[in-house]
């Protein structure tokens, strides 16, 4: 005798009433999730401080300079968080040739046919709700994969652009080596223009990010925000990676 199905003769997908064999998949090592959360708290901190550096609240400025230190403090904050961003996205680096497959480099490239494939599905599935699910990644699919790629780009140029305007107020080695990109993208300006309009690229990532986080661990249920706390993420058991 057949299972009984939820759904049948209503026009709803029918669903098995039994319960489906999940099994508990390591994803998202400790390097990985440090990495997150790190990046997490200094992207932030880098959007609020550098649009304050930007468009200053003037309300602040009701005493003199000398009874008063919050702008100094917020350049602090920039400068300390855009070195902490550096180093901590140089270890995420490393990390994608020693970790596990799931934060390998290669799962951000789409190599192959089947996540080329799989980028038209999530594509049809999350943006143009053409299609219910098809197969579930464990890790990353291959959409958010390229996109993370192309964030890492953005934020090669931000740590450029950052690093070549601290450069007219540092001395530091790490600043000096950027001094050529002022004159290449001509003049301070057109750095700082480009620095805070991609300042809008990231805000806009986050918001997007942490909605789709939400969205996947409604939609599939597999413990999509936990696993970035714990590392875990269950499939079904006989679902290959």
């Amino acid at each position: 005798m057949s299972a009984p199905v939820i759904g049948a003769g209503s026009g709803l997908p029918a669903v098995p009433q039994h319960p489906v064999e999940y099994r508990r998949v390591y994803v998202w090592e400790l390097p990985v999730r440090a990495y997150h959360w790190i990046n997490a708290i200094v992207l932030v901190a880098l959007c609020i401080t550098g649009y304050l550096i930007g468009a200053p609240i003037r309300m602040f400025y009701a005493s003199e300079a000398y009874q008063q230190y919050w702008f100094g403090w917020v350049r602090f904050i920039h400068f300390v968080c855009a070195f902490v961003y550096v180093f901590n996205f140089l270890a995420r680096l490393y990390w994608g040739f020693v970790g596990n497959k799931y934060s390998s480099w290669r799962a951000f490239f789409p190599f192959k046919q089947s996540q080329r494939q799989e980028i038209v599905d999530v594509i049809k599935a999350d943006v143009l709700e053409t299609q219910l699910h098809g197969p579930i990644s464990t890790g990353h699919n291959s959409l958010a994969g390229l996109i993370y790629f192309f964030t890492f780009l953005a934020f090669v140029f931000q740590t450029i652009t950052g690093f070549a305007l601290y450069s007219s107020m540092s001395n530091s080695w790490l600043p000096q080596m950027f001094t050529w990109i002022v004159p290449l993208m001509g003049g301070e300006f057109g750095v700082r223009f480009w620095h805070h309009l991609f300042l809008w690229f990231f805000v806009t990532f986050i918001v997007i990010h942490i909605y789709l986080a939400f969205y996947h661990d409604y939609i599939e249920g597999r413990g999509t925000v936990s696993s970035i706390i714990g590392g875990w993420k269950f499939d079904r058991e006989k679902q290959k990676d």
